[in-house]
């Protein structure tokens, strides 16, 4: 945990392929994701989950809407800035498939300018099914070892936090093996370990969520560790994170849009509100951009 009782609260805005629904505004245009994240940082947000979208509001890979992106947020708050590596599932007009963008297009936002502060990657390959997020068919969901490693690479190097998303904890013996052979330090206190449930046939009940928290600790011993889950599971698990006392609680629109009563938010910053409500009742604070950024070891 960090000093102070404090925790870092990441929301995810938007996704993929989440739209509007049930009184829930997703942002998906440049200034609409600027604004978003100036209200999830007033209301104790520290860092920003961000894909983009083009004109026609579906996600997209093009580094100049990245760009844009960056420039809106960070006219208008401090909020660290974390950019997707998934993109977003796509629709094949001809046969309907879903499919996933290649390597060479989620490779490509590596090299944003301005650079964003933050990066994600999932540590492992999975069926994925998410209909919470706007994803409502399953499809395999590709992270090749070629991928991970060199987004692993080009993240240290840049003296950047990666943010593992442990799809299944599979995916932590496949990290600890890339340790093992030199890509990385098991013990470098930036390790950034995400365990959810909810994503898939990954299922979001908490003796699964604390096998893999434990079995990631064990592995990595130094590891920043979050939670988040899906749908109506999102503040069940975030909810089990905080208790334990994790280091970063996600929530938001991405993978979900209801509120621990079951009502919907308006606004990302309703669900981020909610998240930092039930920190409060295990003596939790937000943490402060400066704060997690001197967590994550990333400079200014």
């Amino acid at each position: 945990m960090l000093a102070g009782n404090k925790v870092i609260f990441t929301v995810a805005i938007n996704g993929g392929m989440q739209q509007d629904r049930e009184g829930a505004i997703v942002p998906k245009q440049p200034v609409e994701i600027g604004e978003e994240a100036a209200r999830c940082h007033a209301a104790g947000a520290a860092m920003v989950h961000v894909h983009a979208r083009d004109k026609d509001g579906k996600n997209s890979g093009d580094p100049e809407i990245y760009s844009q992106i960056i420039q809106e947020i960070r006219k208008r708050s401090p909020i660290l800035i974390q950019t997707t590596n998934g993109i977003g599932v796509r629709r094949d007009p001809k046969t309907g498939q879903l499919y996933w963008p290649d390597d060479t297009e989620r490779l490509g936002l590596l090299e944003i300018q301005p650079q964003q502060d933050l990066f994600g990657i999932a540590a492992g390959s999975a069926d994925f099914y998410n209909p919470e997020g706007g994803y409502p068919g399953e499809t395999p969901y590709v992270n090749s070892p070629e991928l991970l490693k060199k987004t692993i690479q080009a993240v240290y190097a840049k003296g950047s936090a990666l943010e593992y998303e442990v799809v299944e904890a599979s995916s932590l013996h496949r990290l600890m093996r890339y340790a093992n052979e030199g890509l990385f330090d098991r013990d470098r206190d930036n390790v950034w370990l995400l365990h959810g449930g909810g994503f898939g046939a990954t299922p979001a009940v908490a003796r699964n969520v604390l096998f893999s928290i434990d079995e990631g600790l064990r592995l990595f011993p130094k590891a920043i560790w979050g939670v988040t889950a899906t749908g109506r599971d999102m503040f069940k698990i975030v909810t089990l994170g905080l208790s334990m006392g994790c280091d970063l609680a996600r929530v938001g629109f991405e993978d979900g849009v209801h509120l621990p009563d079951g009502s919907v938010g308006k606004h990302n910053s309703d669900m981020v509100r909610a998240a930092v409500d039930i920190a409060a009742i295990f003596g939790l604070k937000p943490a402060t951009v400066e704060e997690a950024r001197e967590r994550f070891r990333i400079k200014r």
